[in-house]
């Protein structure tokens, strides 16, 4: 069971690297640095790639750019061993199942969600950067670390008497936090983290006109369409952008509501109130990253820390969860 634990913890933090380095290497445009999967330019390690006959075997990239491929691919090496470990912790759980109080069912879960998320991997690459794949690459990368840490609090909190029932507030409160979430990624694979380049306002208007919302939303646009850089014009760009705003203010107001729901009842315990602290905090932490983000003209430190603090962010609401759920 030693090993069980430090796995899980390796796995967590593993897992909170990879959703970081994922939005480096998207925010670098580093996403298609390796047009191939799962090597790079047929390499395992991209070292040397740009002396290879790369316009015959890669005509669609002619130019090597080896500082993206070499991004792409430590990323591709972190979220490997991350994998690894998934399948240990799996293996680890299915053995000691007879044992009191080990989970078996999340660590399979887990396992399942990591193997779709290779496949998402495999698919952002092969498919050209289609949003629609890259944001679930997104989803399922926060899915693989938000299970890895629900494992890690009920480890923590397994001798704990009481009985588990879903305390409303928290999960309405998640479940909009991951809907926010996903329109974050929307705007970044359609490139529209600019689009409104001017704050409290979009494009001088607090209801842009010149937004186009159906064009902006269609999901799936058939096959060999090449994303990078973004496909569409600027009113489907804005219109994301706007969305992702008014997601941003609903989730804003949700969470503080959710945290005083909470922090007003009496005889309220020392986790709950830390653990709505913790939710304010990294809220605040993440709004003032993302209008730093508009503000400064999307630098790549801001906006990558933008993209981690949304997986802080998940982690406290789903510590929020877990201590609500408790009784």
């Amino acid at each position: 069971m030693a090993w069980y634990k430090r796995l899980i913890w390796f796995a967590t933090i593993l897992a909170l690297i990879v959703v970081v380095l994922g939005a480096y290497v998207r925010l670098s445009d580093a996403g298609l640095g390796c047009p191939d999967w799962p090597g790079c330019y047929g390499e395992l390690i991209p070292t040397g790639i740009e002396h290879g006959d790369i316009k015959a075997d890669f005509p669609e990239r002619p130019l090597v750019e080896t500082g993206k491929a070499w991004r792409e691919m430590v990323h591709r090496y972190v979220a490997a061993t991350l994998g690894f470990a998934i399948v240990l912790i799996a293996l680890l759980a299915w053995r000691n199942r007879k044992e009191p109080g080990q989970p078996v069912k999340v660590p399979l879960i887990t396992l399942g969600v990591v193997i779709f998320q290779g496949l998402l991997g495999m698919w952002t690459v092969t498919l050209l950067l289609k949003p629609v794949i890259v944001m679930g690459h997104l989803l399922g990368g926060l899915t693989t670390l938000g299970l890895l840490f629900w494992l890690l609090l009920e480890d923590a909190r397994k001798h704990q008497p009481g009985v588990r029932q879903v305390s409303w507030p928290a999960a309405i409160g998640l479940i909009v936090l991951v809907c926010q979430i996903a329109l974050g990624g929307w705007t970044s694979s359609n490139y529209a983290a600019l689009a409104c380049p001017d704050l409290p306002t979009c494009m001088g208007q607090w209801w842009p006109e010149q937004a186009d919302f159906n064009e902006g939303f269609i999901m799936w646009r058939g096959i060999g369409v090449n994303y990078e850089f973004g496909v569409l014009e600027a009113p489907a760009r804005v219109a994301i952008h706007f969305v992702h705003r008014l997601g941003a203010v609903t989730t804003t107001i949700v969470l503080l509501l959710v945290g005083g729901h909470y922090w007003r009842k009496r005889h309220v315990s020392a986790a709950l109130r830390t653990a709505c602290l913790a939710v304010w905090a990294a809220l605040a932490m993440q709004v003032s990253l993302g209008l730093a983000t508009v503000y400064f003209g999307l630098p790549l430190a801001i906006a990558t820390g933008h993209n981690g603090i949304a997986a802080v962010l998940l982690l406290t609401m789903i510590n929020l969860n877990n201590v609500a759920s408790r009784r």
